[in-house]
């Protein structure tokens, strides 16, 4: 009996061993802007954030009323709207660094150079017709440029989450960002993973189980503080989106070292 319990005791310890998740990764949130030089959503910041080592980095895309798209967060700049603007007009605004605001082409054309990965975010936009279109032609330039396997998609846009796991290649990730659905909702619609704020987490940590329960994984954004940091780093969240990707490189470094010893 004491042998037969050892035994069965082992097997667990191993298969235990088998089941742990990896290392967190991290999303430098805008690129990394925080820093002399750079700004949120710029080339600058997306060359800084493969410079120190990110996982990835997040950026956000909308489209413009003749079909241009453009890296922007806020969605207006200047006095000047998007959805409203023509693109000369739009992508002549320069942003803090003395950047002009880039366009997605540009934007995915300096990341070819790089080893980081592109966390795409679209941009629920007023005129559904217009966001389908961005859909469309962000995985075309994906293609285009060769940047398919760097890829993941992500929105608040519950027809565009649909839209990306319907039309992205197969094995894409694709994540939504509103944390209201269950883990199990996002695995109907067809979703690879979660990628909802930390506190969603807080409150539901059950979640972050069940999703890679499911075979989702699980994204948390977003995350600046060092005790929320080291929350998503002890409960197992695959992703951690965040201002400050140079402390959280440090903190799992340092975690790192601790499990060594």
């Amino acid at each position: 009996m004491k042998l037969t319990k050892f035994i069965l005791g082992a097997a667990a310890i191993v298969l235990g061993a088998g089941v742990m998740q990896a290392e967190s990764k991290v999303v430098a949130h805008r690129g990394y802007w925080d820093t002399p030089g750079s700004a949120q959503n710029s080339i600058r910041a997306l060359v800084k954030a493969d410079s120190i080592g990110c996982w990835g980095s997040e950026f956000d895309v909308w489209c413009t009323p003749d079909g241009e798209l453009v890296v922007d967060h806020d969605g207006y700049l200047n006095g000047y709207g998007v959805e409203s603007t023509p693109s000369r007009i739009f992508t002549a605004q320069t942003i803090k660094n003395g950047e002009h605001i880039p366009t997605l082409r540009e934007y995915l054309e300096a990341a070819k150079d790089l080893k980081i990965m592109l966390v795409c975010e679209v941009k629920p936009h007023t005129n559904l017709q217009n966001e389908k279109y961005a859909i469309t032609q962000i995985l075309k330039m994906a293609k285009e440029l060769g940047l398919e396997d760097r890829m993941v998609y992500i929105t608040f846009s519950k027809p565009g989450f649909i839209q990306l796991a319907k039309e992205a290649p197969k094995g894409t990730s694709v994540q939504y960002l509103t944390g209201d659905y269950i883990p199990e909702q996002i695995e109907f619609m067809g979703g690879t993973g979660t990628d909802y704020h930390y506190s969603v987490f807080k409150k539901y940590p059950e979640w972050i189980k069940k999703c890679h329960d499911l075979g989702l994984t699980v994204n948390a954004w977003t995350v600046n503080k060092p005790a929320d940091l080291q929350w998503c780093i002890d409960n197992d969240v695959d992703f951690i989106t965040t201002n400050d990707p140079e402390l959280l490189i440090k903190m799992l470094k340092e975690n790192k070292g601790k499990k060594k010893k």
